[in-house]
């Protein structure tokens, strides 16, 4: 009873609602924020967070709520279906990386809260690409039978890839809005120099990549069983079949 009862409650849809709630009210502070901050800091006050901090989170929060919406769009619009786990685990990580870390701070505030997340989105990015190239494999419309090896290799290179086009992404919003994301710079402004700047990134690339491993690994060992359980099961299939033509 109190299992139908949780279940109910903490629902992907109830969970749904909660980020989404969250983004919609974070992004109306960030704005009221944006509006009153100053343009720099104050002398002597490296704490204080001026237009600049506000215009990324600001950017961070929209794109987190539109973010949010793909996935249902995605299904409606292809009709594909989602594992619900990897809705949850999508939301969960949005909330993670947008709400705790940008709004929050956790990014400064809680160590390797960056690369805690970078790991996940490689393994979840390595499950979508596993996803996407499973539905390729069983649609009907396409006449294509793919090796484990093949889907494993599929998935890793789509997971680095994204990784890749995420870094990207970052490097260009630091340039056009003059923002911190690639954190080349402390929270208080200061310069980062050298390899100190380029570390960020780098270690970025490197988790995103043992994360789509990982998935890699595991999905070539699930794939690579049930194929050969499949075989199995026909051999089993095929020798009951002579059995009985034989009586």
């Amino acid at each position: 009873m109190k299992r139908a009862l949780l279940r109910k409650v903490f629902n992907q849809q109830t969970l749904f609602w909660f980020v989404f709630s969250t983004f919609v009210v974070s992004t109306a502070y960030v704005v009221f924020r944006l509006i009153v901050a100053p343009a720099v800091e104050y002398p002597g006050d490296l704490d204080m967070r001026v237009k600049g901090d506000y215009t990324l989170m600001l950017l961070q929060c929209v794109l987190g709520t539109l973010s949010l919406l793909l996935p249902s769009f995605v299904a409606h619009r292809f009709k594909i279906i989602i594992p619900s786990g990897m809705i949850v685990a999508y939301a969960i990580f949005l909330y993670c990386a947008i709400f705790l870390g940008e709004v929050r701070s956790f990014y400064y505030a809680v160590p390797h809260w960056d690369k805690i997340l970078h790991i996940s989105s490689g393994f979840m990015l390595g499950a979508l690409g596993f996803t996407l190239i499973s539905f390729l494999n069983k649609a009907e419309k396409i006449p294509i039978a793919l090796s484990p090896l093949f889907v494993a290799i599929f998935t890793f290179c789509f997971a680095v890839t994204m990784g890749v086009i995420w870094e990207i992404y970052e490097f260009t919003i630091d340039i056009i809005f003059g923002t911190n994301t690639q954190k080349y710079a402390l929270e208080n402004g200061t310069l980062l120099v050298g390899q100190a700047a380029l570390a960020d990134t780098m270690w970025d690339l490197i988790v995103d990549t043992i994360g789509a491993l990982a998935f890699s690994i595991f999905g070539y060992i699930s794939l690579t069983r049930k194929k050969n359980q499949g075989l199995l099961d026909k051999l089993v299939f095929k020798r009951r079949k002579i059995a009985k033509s034989q009586k």
